[in-house]
């Protein structure tokens, strides 16, 4: 079977849940940028968790199905129309052979991520189907899909129409994003009133706002430490010496707009970090729109980890519904 691709959307890409391992050879984890969405899609239409499924941002895809499959798009409320005909969001439903799948505008939220009854075929690179567009690595003939594309579709055994999510189990962007936050290595770096400053200004999505990174703006500057310029580092007091950049890492080059590092970004430069967004608000960043509201909440070790623990929870309530 294979989906024929009538318009590509707006960065369309095939997603899985990355490919992690590879770090520190400088290729990013990559993935959805909402994996609890891609594993509730997957789960729906009776694939692995891990599946290839398509991720797409604002802007849906056009497709065309040569075979009956079972489809189900999850994360930003982008409503799904199969022939015209509205589909319900988090629910798998059927698309018949010659039939086209289509979406209405979006919403609310950023990104879907459209699951298909034996996942995205494509071949695997590094252990991923995930697309890198940046090293052309993954997905289809690593990029975007396009309009004229055939997307290889896998088998699966056992797919049941009409199962959803109930609304307690969806995730969804609130108007004031609160994103908690780990400080970091280079906190001392700022002075005590901008690390103050930081946590209780409101901020804004920028435009510049990625699967490298989101940048965010509105809020007031950092002021450094002085310090003496270190042998290897930028003159720019926001520069280190390079240094490695975790996943979900802030940096805030001249101390004026924070730029959260994502999926796709680079693992090390020359830019201070004033902390880290904690992996259970991850998933949130990819569908905040631009313009959004946002606040910096600062946060312990231990309450990153409890809201870990929180958010498996929730992913084992969800396989539970679910199946």
């Amino acid at each position: 079977m294979a989906i024929k691709v009538l318009h590509h959307g707006l960065a369309t890409t095939v997603q899985d849940l990355g490919r992690p391992g590879y770090f520190h050879l400088g290729i990013p984890v990559g993935g959805a940028m909402d994996r609890y969405a891609m594993r509730a899609a997957n789960l729906l239409v009776g694939n692995d968790e891990g599946a290839a499924g398509l991720e797409a941002v604002f802007i849906g895809p056009k497709l065309e199905f040569t075979k009956d499959a079972l489809v189900a798009v999850t994360g930003a409320e982008m409503p799904a129309k199969v022939d015209g005909v509205a589909q319900p969001g988090w629910t798998a439903f059927k698309v018949k052979a010659g039939q086209t799948l289509t979406f209405d505008y979006l919403k609310s939220g950023a990104r879907i991520c459209i699951a298909v009854s034996g996942g995205i075929d494509v071949p695997e690179a590094l252990g991923s189907r995930s697309t890198y567009p940046i090293g052309a690595l993954g997905g289809y003939k690593g990029r975007a899909i396009a309009a004229g594309d055939e997307l290889p579709v896998g088998t699966v055994s056992f797919a049941t129409e009409g199962r959803t999510v109930n609304e307690d189990l969806r995730r969804k962007p609130a108007m004031l994003a609160e994103l908690r936050v780990l400080p970091g290595l280079y906190w001392h770096r700022v002075t005590e009133e901008s690390q103050q400053n930081f946590f209780a200004d409101e901020w804004k999505v920028a435009n510049e706002a990625d699967r490298m990174g989101y940048r965010f703006k509105g809020g007031r500057k950092l002021d450094f430490v002085e310090r003496e310029q270190p042998f290897g580092a930028g003159s720019d007091p926001s520069n280190i010496v390079d240094s490695c950049y975790p996943y979900g890492s802030i940096q805030v080059p001249g101390g004026t707009e924070p730029i959260i590092l994502h999926r796709d970004a680079v693992s090390g430069g020359g830019y201070f970090m004033v902390g880290t967004v904690i992996s259970a608000d991850m998933d949130l960043i990819g569908q905040l729109q631009p313009h959004t509201p946002t606040r910096f909440v600062k946060v312990t070790m231990d309450e990153a980890l409890k809201a870990r623990a929180e958010g498996q929870a929730l992913l084992t309530s969800l396989r539970t519904a679910v199946a």
